[in-house]
């Protein structure tokens, strides 16, 4: 889940798409080159939308060993370069039930293996909600604001996580990938139908370019 696309805030619904807070990338601050090169190399290993992994339901992980460890640091690792917030098992190919998110640059990387909620409130939100897979993307996703998760840590431990706010949708997000639902199948038709258009015409521009 991209770091910039959930901004914690119900956003007003302008009858002028032009004036949408979606279509002005242009006005974000140039990343340093650096770190720029950084995040183009770290998208390039993140699966995208029409791979068949991101439809398919992830393995429960049985093994909590070194490789575990290991996959853990390397999706750590590409969620910080590629600026995102949370990155599931599958987004890299990896048939998994694994995820993990930062929600803030101070904040603990928080690694959940075989997730499940437990519960969810009744209150919600209806917040613009992007994801690493669909670059340049956001919908409106309606999501439950308090969540308990029950998990294990990468050493097999059991972890209970109480969230609310981004946190709460971040593992609700990852979670979804570890089910094979993307933001498109959480979204209203017209949302679906104009993210569908913008990606049909990224893709014209990018073949003329």
């Amino acid at each position: 889940m991209p770091a910039n696309r959930s901004t914690g805030e119900k956003r007003e619904r302008p009858d002028d798409r032009g004036h949408d807070e979606r279509v002005q990338a242009d006005e974000a601050p140039a990343l340093d080159p650096e770190v720029e090169a950084r995040r183009i190399a770290a998208t390039s290993f993140i699966h995208k939308l029409g791979d068949p992994v991101l439809k398919s339901s992830a393995t429960a992980v049985d093994r909590f060993d070194d490789s575990l460890r290991r996959q853990v640091s390397r999706m750590t690792a590409i969620m910080d370069d590629a600026i995102g917030v949370g990155l599931a098992a599958p987004q890299l190919g990896v048939s998994q039930r694994l995820l993990v998110y930062r929600v803030g640059p101070d904040a603990p990387v928080i690694a959940l293996a075989n997730p499940r909620v437990e519960w969810a409130s009744d209150e919600s939100e209806i917040l613009d909600e992007g994801c690493l897979s669909i670059p340049g993307i956001t919908v409106d996703v309606e999501r439950p604001v308090y969540v308990r998760v029950r998990a294990q840590d990468e050493g097999g431990e059991e972890r209970l996580v109480e969230a609310s706010g981004l946190e709460a949708r971040v593992i609700q997000h990852e979670i979804d990938h570890l089910n094979g639902i993307l933001i498109l199948d959480r979204t209203s038709r017209d949302e679906r139908k104009r993210a569908l258009r913008e990606l049909r015409e990224a893709e014209r521009q990018r073949e003329a370019a």
